[in-house]
């Protein structure tokens, strides 16, 4: 009952509260956005959806224009407080997550959920084990179990393993003490960055991230 309606009638009216609320949020974060660089306002990037369907994933621009894609070597995003990539306006919407705000229009779209899974890039999609892909069974979320309890401190594959049990375990008992738990990570700044040591010419492709 709830995984089929209730969660999803919340989704959507929560949103549309959460767009109002944050329309002047929105504004500012788009003319800081603008006056550094000029560059566009919002990210788009090819995400895995439910069922695998791919969707584009929409977010605030925190990086510079056309920046070069740098991976980690099990193939997760680099990550660091000091990746020349980034801006500075971009580094505080990182720290802030609010860089992940747009994606309540994802949200409106009905291609994510406010909790669920963090949404992995399309071009991984068949990259995933068989225990992994149960985490497609439901629709990717702003925030989600990993995000909330673990970000950016547990290895891509214990990442897809968790989600995968969420999406087995999803309740309204637990989306509650995740989105509790992502205020108290958001506050607090936790495992914000996985690669603060690491070289940032590492593992380039030539397509741009964010």
């Amino acid at each position: 009952m709830y995984k089929k309606y209730i969660k999803l009638l919340l989704d959507y009216i929560i949103s549309i509260i959460a767009c109002v609320i944050l329309m002047p949020l929105f504004l500012i974060v788009s003319i800081l956005i603008k006056l550094e660089d000029k560059g566009p306002i919002f990210y788009f990037a090819n995400r895995i959806g439910q069922n695998s369907k791919k969707y584009n994933m929409i977010k605030f621009r925190s990086m510079k224009v056309n920046a070069t894609d740098i991976r980690n070597i099990d193939g997760s995003t680099y990550n660091s407080n000091k990746d020349p990539r980034v801006t500075r306006t971009g580094k505080l919407l990182r720290e802030t997550s609010i860089d992940e705000i747009p994606q309540i229009i994802n949200v409106l779209k009905g291609e994510m959920s406010l909790i669920g899974p963090r949404a992995s890039t399309w071009d991984a999609l068949n990259s995933f084990q068989a225990d992994e892909v149960d985490k497609m069974k439901v629709k990717p979320g702003i925030s989600g179990y990993t995000q909330a309890y673990y970000r950016n401190g547990v290895s891509l594959r214990d990442k897809r393993l968790k989600d995968a049990w969420y999406a087995n375990n999803v309740s309204f008992i637990l989306d509650m003490r995740i989105f509790l738990k992502t205020i108290f990570t958001v506050i607090n700044r936790e495992n914000i960055y996985t690669n603060s040591k690491v070289d940032a010419e590492t593992n380039k492709h030539d397509k741009t991230t964010d």
